[in-house]
Parts: C-alpha cells; sequence; structure tokens
C-alpha cells in the first residue's frame, strides 16, 4: 500500500523537531568555575507542531479518486526560555533564578544564604574565643 503523503509531512517535521529539542537544551552542559564550583544552565522547552492537507478537485468535473491532487502544510514553533543555574560547590547546591523576580521573591531565594552566612560568621567567632567558657545564667524570682 503506497504512503499518503501527509505521513511524510508529519514524519519529516517530527524529526526536524526531534534534532531541535533534546536533553541538553533543557540541562545543559556543566560548566567548571577556578574555584571548583560547577554551574548548569537549566531551561524551559516548550514547542508545538500543527500538519494538515487535504485532496482537492481544483475544478475538475467529477475527478476519479487517483486523480485528485494532494495539498498540505505543516508548522512547528520551539521556544527555549533560560531558568536559571544550578550551582554546586562545597558550601552546597543552590538554583539561581535567571528570571527578573520581583523584590519579594528576591528576598525569599536569599534567607537560606543569609542563614548560612550567619552560622558561619558564628561558628567563626566561637573558634577566635578558644579559653573562654561558654557561660549560661538564668533568672527566677521566687
Amino acid at each position: 500500500m503506497e504512503q499518503h503523503p501527509i505521513q511524510g509531512l508529519m514524519g519529516t517535521s517530527m524529526e526536524s523537531i526531534r534534532e531541535m529539542v533534546d536533553v541538553n537544551t533543557v540541562v545543559g552542559d556543566p560548566v567548571q568555575t577556578q574555584d571548583g564550583s560547577t554551574i548548569i544552565p537549566i531551561s524551559k522547552v516548550s514547542f508545538g507542531f500543527v500538519a494538515g492537507g487535504g485532496e482537492y478537485a481544483g475544478g475538475l468535473p467529477q475527478p476519479q479518486p487517483e486523480e485528485l491532487p494532494f495539498a498540505g502544510g505543516a508548522g512547528a514553533g520551539v521556544s527555549v526560555q533560560p531558568m536559571g543555574f544550578l550551582v554546586c560547590s562545597a558550601s552546597g547546591v543552590r538554583m539561581l533564578s535567571a528570571s527578573c523576580a520581583s523584590p519579594i521573591e528576591r528576598i525569599v531565594e536569599m534567607i537560606p544564604q543569609a542563614l548560612e552566612s550567619l552560622r558561619t560568621m558564628e561558628k567563626d567567632e566561637e573558634e577566635r574565643k578558644p579559653g573562654r567558657p561558654r557561660v549560661s545564667a538564668a533568672y527566677q524570682e521566687g
């Protein structure tokens, strides 16, 4: 049985989309920095596909089905949007957003980093005072 022209049209279009969109488009190649960190770009990929066609008589009086000409078309679109960067370092893993976030969203994203900085500062202060005993006191009225 002979293949219908729309099947070839759709097959070619889908193969082209498959070549454009692969896993390396969503999760990019890792980049090593001088301090030993690894940065991995992350993207959002969206795509759409449409194909159609038909056989048209083209003004012929009562044409035979095998004489009908085929007309068809296909279209596809791909959108790649950077989402952020995954940063893997000795201090941990964190996600840096690439989108323009509101100030409140940026503050929420920075909270874990700020807490880690405070813990590090507190630990450094404790290490600088080696001879001093830690004193705790409580007051209770009776």
